[in-house]
This record gives C-alpha cells, structure tokens and sequence, in this order.
C-alpha cells in the first residue's frame, strides 16, 4: 500500500502598519523593499531522486536427508484381539504416509465380529488429527490366522512434508506457499497441491505436488 503525504506551505501574512505625519518623507526614509524569504519548493539538479530499494530475499535450505519417519507408539501386545492389531496397523500406517504422528482413531462398526471365520467387509472411518476419511476394510478370517485389507481413496497429508518435497526440486526458493491447510484430507492420485515459489530473484513459480496411496510426494513446475 502506497501512502501520499501531502506537503502544505504555510503561508504567513505580514502587515505594515505607518503611521501618519504632516512632515513630507525625507530621501532618506523612503521605504525598501525586504528579500523575500518564503520556502523554496525547487529542487536542486545536483539532487539524487531517491528510489525504491530491491528487497533482499534469503534462499531457504534444500533438505539433503529424507523426510523422517514419523515414530508412533501404542502397539498392542501380540496376543491382543485381532480388532486392536488391526485397527493399529491402520492408524500406524495412516500417521506414516501423514508425515506427522498425531492422535489417529479408527471406528469400524462390526469390526469385534472379525475373529469369527470368513470373509468380512467393513465401512471405516479414520481421524487423523481431527480430520475424518472413510475407507473399506476386508478381512479373510481362518481358525488360526487372518489377513486383512485396508483400501481408501483419500490420504491424509501434512503441509510441511509438501513443502519439504517442493524445496527438493526448486531451487533458489526463497518462499514455498501451497493451497492447503497444515492438516489435508486429499485424493491420492487426484488433483494436485499448487504451490506457488517465490524465488530469491523475487520471482513466482508454479508447481504442483501430487499425493501418492503410500504418502510419497511427486512434484513438477505446473
């Protein structure tokens, strides 16, 4: 935003006040005219005008590790009911491809059925950090051991770890803004995160990152 101030001149008005006499003004009293001594609003041609300085802009570091895996904890015990196993490997799995460990729930009514032999098909809901998706699972049920599978069209992502797999591929970024909240729900293979990088020459690029079912963040310039 520009602000203008305005220059005012402020004007002073000098009266004389003579005063009257019969005698007749001699030479030597006649009155003079004083230099005036107003403001001067001209400028000097040896004067610089002074210009907009170019902002500096710092490059931000390009990771040179991978992104850390997040360490989530409250595994059950072996023997614990195969919901509980199940459910966990859900929830462990979901804050991995998030980037973050957060508190992470998993409901799927029916689910305490799921130790009975056979083959059962379950609608789920995932929080990941308050942020709900829901999911299918399907779990194959023998007298001595099951398998399961957990499928869902939406992943949940932390912005950070966009960011991080941004600055990968774009160098001299000076600022990485993405169009997403810290926390997203978003379609894996789906439309991808924009993301706008200001360079260090202060110039906006385009990129946009797409979400893979495992997490991973695949990005090129838009």
């Amino acid at each position: 935003m520009k602000v203008t101030r305005g220059l005012g001149l402020a004007v002073v008005a000098v009266f004389v006040l003579a005063s009257c006499s019969d005698s007749k003004p001699t030479a030597g009293n006649s009155p003079s005219t004083a230099p005036s001594t107003g403001p001067s609003t001209g400028r000097s041609s040896g004067t610089p005008i002074p210009t907009a300085s170019t902002p500096v802009l710092t490059p931000l570091p390009t990771p040179s590790t991978p992104w850390p895996t997040p360490k989530v904890t409250g595994a059950p015990a072996d023997d614990a009911p195969l919901a509980e196993r199940i459910t966990f490997a859900i929830a462990k799995k979901t804050q991995i491809a998030a980037g973050r460990a957060a508190t992470t729930t998993v409901k799927c009514p029916g689910i305490d059925k799921v130790e009975t032999a056979g083959q059962h098909n379950l609608d789920c809901t995932v929080t990941y950090a308050g942020k709900p998706f829901t999911g299918k699972l399907t779990v194959d049920a023998k007298q001595y051991s099951a398998s399961y599978k957990f499928t869902s069209e939406e992943i949940a992502i932390v912005r950070p770890k966009v960011v991080d797999a941004v600055l990968r591929v774009a160098p001299g970024a000076s600022k990485v803004a993405c169009a997403m909240e810290d926390i997203g729900i978003v379609v894996h293979d789906g439309l991808p995160i924009g993301c706008d990088v200001t360079t260090t020459a202060n110039a906006v690029l385009p990129y946009k990152a797409s979400i893979t079912g495992n997490g991973d963040v695949v990005v090129k310039k838009a």
